[in-house]
């Protein structure tokens, strides 16, 4: 095998300067090994540009930067070499780039869903509470098709916040406000039923049954579990009224 006449054996480097080599790896290996890791702080998230400036730049069509300006806070948790837990993000920050991308499009559900699904779902009580207020007051404004985030909203205080007066507040929203025929019966029907978790038999017992009587349910199988309900309903109202001497 013919050797390159520009290649030399490793014995051929000074054994000076094979030294300072040495001593210089060693040391970005220990500025690197020492250097500390970089932190994450939640107030590192700015605040959303103003309105104006963001319509100004969307060039009148402001659905696509509503969609960037989503993707942009779902993805601001994953930062190089960061990852910052939601639950120490600036929730005050998140309600208002939540608000301003549904000003930009006021049709999109996708910020309820980030709310509802991805800010809502962390170990702080304060917080869920925040983004569940959120998706209560913008469902206010679109009720019969915002109506599938309140409704999850309920489930939350329900069973992670063990908040049942709040779910029937979220509840009864529903029922009073989502009345399109798209909107499913069983989101309308929360509220009985979570009137029935919390001891009030007899109101649910009346809702119920004046649901029943209302004749507006048509699937017999939806009919036949009702009907059963209203059974148990009665049954747990004896059980539970003091017994007539």
């Amino acid at each position: 095998m013919i050797r390159n006449r520009r290649e030399r054996p490793a014995d051929a480097v000074p054994g000076l300067i094979r030294a300072l080599l040495l001593v210089l790896l060693t040391l970005h290996v220990a500025m690197t090994v020492t250097q500390p890791r970089p932190t994450a702080r939640a107030e590192e998230l700015p605040a959303p540009p103003p309105l104006p400036v963001l319509k100004t730049l969307s060039g009148g069509d402001p659905i696509p930067l509503a969609q960037a300006l989503a993707l942009h806070l779902q993805a601001f948790d994953n930062q190089p070499g960061i990852s910052i837990p939601f639950a120490e993000l600036d929730y005050g920050k998140v309600l208002a780039w939540l608000k301003r991308i549904l000003e930009l499009d006021p049709h999109t559900e996708y910020p309820l869903l980030m709310a509802s699904h991805l800010y809502a779902q962390v170990p702080d009580e304060d917080k869920e509470r925040q983004m569940l207020a959120f998706v209560y007051q913008e469902f206010l404004a679109d009720p019969n098709h915002r109506w599938r985030w309140l409704a999850h909203a309920a489930i939350i205080a329900k069973h992670r916040l063990h908040d049942l007066p709040l779910a029937r507040k979220y509840a009864e929203a529903l029922a009073q406000h989502a009345t399109a025929p798209s909107v499913p019966h069983w989101a309308q029907q929360m509220h009985i039923f979570l009137r029935e978790d919390m001891g009030e038999y007899e109101t649910a017992r009346v809702l119920l049954g004046g649901l029943l009587a209302s004749d507006t349910i048509k699937d017999p199988h939806e009919l036949r579990f009702l009907l059963e309900r209203l059974q148990q309903m009665k049954g747990a109202e004896n059980s539970s009224s003091p017994s007539e001497k």
